[in-house]
């Protein structure tokens, strides 16, 4: 986030760049995004918001309480999951739903077959409702984000098997 005009070194910060900056902060707070880049006379900033991806445990199964957890196994986790074979990864930036609206049936759960192009949840992006269909047919095995839960481009969704 530094100001660095065109062939120019970089600047100290006037009170009015920083004031631009903690503006942009609250809105990524205020819209839950994850980064906000601008370009204004010369001036460019980004903005961003460094995101964890959670271990989600499907329903049914306890993790042991005796266990501690830690940041590297769950880390090497989430990388395992995106490079799973079955793994269906998110088209898009945006906020992820189980069910076409609120408290209606979701489109699927953990042990549901699907078939090529069958809707497996819906990612609004924009106020635009956007259906991620299968890209293959099999059994779903693991559910990766929680209904409402904000994702991120190329972030693993579902696990087809």
């Amino acid at each position: 986030m530094a100001r660095q005009p065109e062939n120019k070194p970089a600047e100290k910060f006037s009170s009015e760049d920083s004031t631009l900056i903690r503006e942009l902060a609250l809105l990524l707070d205020e819209t839950s995004l994850s980064e906000i880049e601008i370009e204004r006379a010369g001036l460019r900033v980004r903005v961003a918001r460094n995101i964890t991806v959670a271990a989600t445990v499907p329903a049914g199964i306890q993790p042991a309480a005796s266990a501690p957890v830690t940041a590297a196994p769950a880390a090497s986790a989430a990388t395992d999951l995106a490079s799973h074979p079955g793994v269906v990864p998110s088209p898009m930036v945006g906020t992820a739903y189980w069910a076409p609206e609120p408290g209606a049936k979701p489109f699927i759960e953990v042990g549901t077959k699907v078939s090529v192009g069958q809707t497996l949840l819906i990612i609004e992006a924009m106020k635009t409702m956007n259906q991620i269909p299968s890209p293959r047919a099999g059994t779903v095995t693991q559910i990766l984000v929680e209904d409402g839960q904000p994702v991120e481009f190329g972030e693993p969704l579902v696990i087809i098997e």
